[in-house]
């Protein structure tokens, strides 16, 4: 065996052994029981960056932990390669968006296999070629037939010069301005409504919702997050009847989950998207201004114009409503904060107890009634500085009729039945979540498969005639909407209800989609007759741990929860959930340097001169800025190839393991990365010096008297049992690795003080054991060296198969132990004892310890608190 440790060699040997072996290929075996292990699956933008290597490391480590325990481990990967980056890359350098993507899925391929990834790469998924993207359409079509999808108008962001939709992406914030602009021409961007295609996911809202009370081992902030994007409100909806009735419009519906506060509602407000607004102002004096301000306030974002720190903007109808309860004449406006996708798109405003309410009335000078008392009872309507919204521990109802000196939670139960049985409206449910809307005006994505006939209406494309096919004939301008729309071979299509001529969708579906089921098809890919195989799937689903950025916790993860459970209505997995454990891992983030005249520095842009850090370009003394999130933009990056070039794929894999627990982020240190490196190197240099001892050595080492012996097998089995407690308890790797530092430490502390000439054959045998020991324990965190050195000891390649050490509960038992010695609750000294010493024999030990005495000063202890193998404290 070499005695330098070359990583490049090594490292490409086990690589090609476990691609020519076949070492992580994984059919189904009833014999074993199953583990479903994955990673998020990466978008193909073109190379790799440390936050893949980290989530990738993670799930590595995990599938090769649990493959060692016994498992039958399934730990796939493939390529969420439909996406915008590829469009704008043939818009702006003319290359085809497939050839773009599959040449950086080649790439990013290759370097993922040189980081000595597990995974079966027979089950391999691309999301952009037809093979995939058919059973997408076949899924759409069947929801169509469920009533699952189906079509309607709905606003869009909207470039007027380029005369195309635009993803959230692609509108730029104007500094100081509000609303956005087009990134391609800086031209304003607007609001329009164009028809859609929506999947109906509010149909498995309370499902979703309920769901989240089992997933106990996903992150409570993760669950927190989708409970509140699915928002679940219950309350009332009742009609406000128009003060002057109109043609078609005699009353507008409001849903409020505060009842309790109807008789304080002075106005209503509109959301600037209802058609209701249209219907309000024809006709009137303000019909103009209220244009004006819901043309301005649709060039904004949702979450721009409900921000909480948002000025409170709006505009008066003309119109009045009256308060059913109070039979007010009341002001309907139109409001900047109002949104039309929640509820029914109008409230009742009631700003003594509701804040955005509150500041709206203040700015344009609405009344405000107080119909809730504090406990107290000193509020007044005249005096409120803020709204009063406490519910819980709020006071009565006061100023509301025969509802007065009810409790909150008793006026909205009294205040409920009283509106059924006026017939004004009813109790209901609603939710926050809106049905999610899929259709893009793009090329690449899936094509929506529908057709359009003038005979016979909308009509999906038969699953005979499944995949329809992107088109190669397609001109990339970036104007002028889908560039689907320019291929008559693609557009021009045959109804297949009457044989007439039909227009094809050219609609693209949202790449979510795609990432919403890939999981599914993982279990059965080579499937060439159905989208997921029940039989596979019933075997392997749920995924028992995913692994993946906290970015995703609501749209990802709640699509893909809702389209398990559409697919277990077809009837194609048994699976609820589809993810039993989820480990969202933290970013990875490095400092960032600034030079006033080049502006972001990479590293290697940085030199030292008389002990500053300057710009290589121009001599500038640098500022060191804050550590951030790793970005090309503010080049504050480490490139793995690089790093897998220097220090080898173990070691990148162990530092994105060892410097933080999984969960937090990690903060880049080119000297951590040294460390690994060194600790690596040291293992390899201590197999090497053991070599002539442990070769030939029998591991089953017999009984004999021996000083070593027990301290090796006791070191041994304390950092089995270490290594699989920390992996056990929430994959606590970094601690799991600094063990195995401690136990290379002590090993090398046993080496030096008994070398291998004046060992017994039992102290060989316990060495032989020892080291075997540790690589096992090393193996799922750094592959290739282990599998070197496991050769090198005479062992059958393949460490990823062998069963992972067991460690003995007598063995693990300290001969000693170490118990503090306190004065007054104060530590002052310990003692070390022989393990199993009675309390007389550990108090007798600890009177007799010079430094305790020294505390003491000749006092006798009043007390002697005594905390078994924990702890003495003498109370003076």
């Amino acid at each position: 065996m070499a005695h330098t440790y070359d990583h490049q060699t090594v490292e490409a040997k086990w690589q090609a052994y476990w691609v020519q072996s076949g070492t992580f290929h994984v059919q189904e075996d009833p014999d074993k029981p199953k583990y479903y292990c994955l990673e998020m699956f990466p978008y193909p933008s073109g190379r790799i960056h440390m936050g893949h290597v980290r989530v990738y490391a993670i799930g590595d480590v995990v599938a090769r932990y649990k493959t060692m325990r016994g498992y039958n481990v399934l730990h796939p990967m493939g390529w969420d390669a439909f996406g915008l980056p590829a469009e704008n890359a043939a818009i702006e350098k003319g290359v085809h968006p497939n050839v773009w993507t599959q040449e950086n899925v080649a790439y990013m391929k290759r370097q993922l296999q040189r980081m000595g990834l597990s995974y079966d790469w027979d089950r391999e998924v691309n999301t952009s070629q037809p093979e995939y993207y058919r059973w997408n359409q076949w899924i759409f079509v069947k929801m169509v037939e469920r009533g699952l999808a189906y079509r309607k108008r709905s606003a869009v962001n909207w470039c007027l010069s380029c005369e195309t939709v635009l993803a959230n992406e692609q509108v730029l914030a104007q500094e100081g301005k509000d609303g956005g602009v087009c990134w391609r021409c800086e031209s304003v961007v607007i609001q329009k409504e164009l028809e859609q295609w929506f999947f109906r996911i509010t149909s498995y809202a309370q499902e979703l919702l309920d769901g989240c009370d089992r997933l106990t081992t996903w992150p409570a902030r993760v669950l927190a997050m989708q409970r509140h994007w699915i928002g679940r409100s219950e309350g009332v909806e009742l009609d406000f009847p128009l003060a002057e009735t109109l043609a078609g419009l005699k009353a507008i519906r409001v849903f409020t989950t505060r009842p309790d506060t109807i008789h304080g509602a002075t106005f209503m407000s509109l959301a600037p998207e209802s058609p209701l607004v249209e219907q309000l102002i024809a006709g009137r004096p303000e019909a103009a201004g209220v244009r004006e301000f819901v043309t301005r306030v649709s060039r904004l974002d949702k979450a721009t114009r409900t921000a909480a720190d948002r000025d409170k903007e709006g505009v008066f109808t003309g119109a009045y409503a009256i308060n059913p309860f109070t039979k007010e004449r009341i002001p309907i406006w139109v409001a900047n904060f109002v949104l039309y996708e929640y509820g029914t798109g109008a409230i009742m405003a009631v700003p003594a107890h509701d804040q955005r309410d509150f500041e709206f009335a203040k700015t344009y000078h609405i009344p405000v009634r107080l119909v809730i008392q504090d406990r107290e009872g000193k509020l007044a309507s005249e005096t409120l500085e803020a709204a009063y919204e406490e519910q819980d521990g709020a006071g009565l109802l006061v100023n509301s009729g025969n509802f007065s000196s009810l409790s909150v939670s008793q006026a909205k139960q009294a205040i409920g039945e009283y509106v059924e049985t006026q017939g004004w409206g009813k109790r209901t449910i609603n939710f926050r979540l809106r049905d999610w809307g899929i259709s893009r005006q793009r090329y690449w994505g899936t094509p929506i498969p529908m057709l359009y006939c003038d005979r016979c209406g909308i009509v999906p494309v038969p699953e005979g005639d499944l995949p329809v096919v992107l088109p190669d004939d397609v001109p990339f301008t970036g104007k002028g909407g889908s560039p689907l729309k320019e291929s008559p071979s693609f557009s021009q299509a045959t109804c297949p209800t009457c044989g007439g001529p039909a227009r094809r969708e050219t609609d693209t579906m949202d790449t979510f989609v795609d990432s919403s089921w890939y999981f599914l098809r993982y279990c059965s890919p080579k499937n060439t007759t159905q989208a997921v195989n029940p039989q596979a799937a019933h075997h392997w689903m749920a995924v028992d741990q995913y692994v993946g950025g906290i970015e995703h916790a609501v749209l990802h993860l709640l699509y893909a929860r809702f389209f398990t459970k559409v697919l277990r209505d077809l009837g194609l997995t048994t699976a609820d959930e589809p993810f039993t454990h989820l480990l969202t891992q933290g970013m990875v983030t490095k400092e960032t340097y600034w030079c006033e005249e080049h502006r972001w520095l990479l590293p290697t842009e940085i030199k030292k001169d008389g002990g500053q850090r300057v710009c290589v370009h121009c001599g500038r003394t640098i500022v060191t800025g804050r550590t951030e999130k790793m970005s090309k933009s503010k080049k504050n990056i480490a490139s793995p190839e690089d790093l897998c070039e220097r220090y080898g794929a173990d070691t990148a894999r162990m530092f994105s393991l060892f410097a933080a627990p999984p969960e937090k982020d990690l903060e880049w240190s080119d000297s951590g990365v040294e460390g690994c490196y060194r600790f690596l190197n040291r293992v390899w240099r201590l197999v090497q010096e053991l070599l002539p001892v442990v070769n030939g050595a029998d591991t089953k080492p017999g009984s004999g008297e021996s000083v070593l012996l027990p301290q090796l097998q006791r070191a041994t089995h304390q950092t089995i049992k270490k290594v699989t407690e920390d992996l056990e308890r929430g994959f606590q790797f970094n601690t799991a690795i600094a063990a195995l530092m401690e136990f290379v430490n002590e090993l090398y502390k046993f080496w030096k003080e008994y070398p291998g000439e004046v060992l017994t054959v039992a102290e060989r045998a316990a060495w032989r054991t020892t080291v075997e020991t540790l690589l096992l324990l090393l193996a799922p965190f750094a592959p290739h060296v282990t599998e070197e050195l496991w050769e090198t000891l005479g062992k059958r390649p393949g460490m990823s198969r062998q069963a992972w050490p067991d460690f003995d509960p007598v063995l693990v038992a300290s001969a000693e132990w170490t118990i503090p010695l306190q004065v007054n609750g104060k530590l002052r000294s310990k003692i070390v004892v022989p393990a199993g010493s009675t309390k007389e024999q550990i108090i007798a030990g600890a009177q007799e310890d010079p430094k305790l005495a020294e505390w003491l000063q000749g006092k006798a202890a009043r007390k002697i608190i005594y905390v078994e193998q924990k702890l003495v404290n003498f109370v003076i």
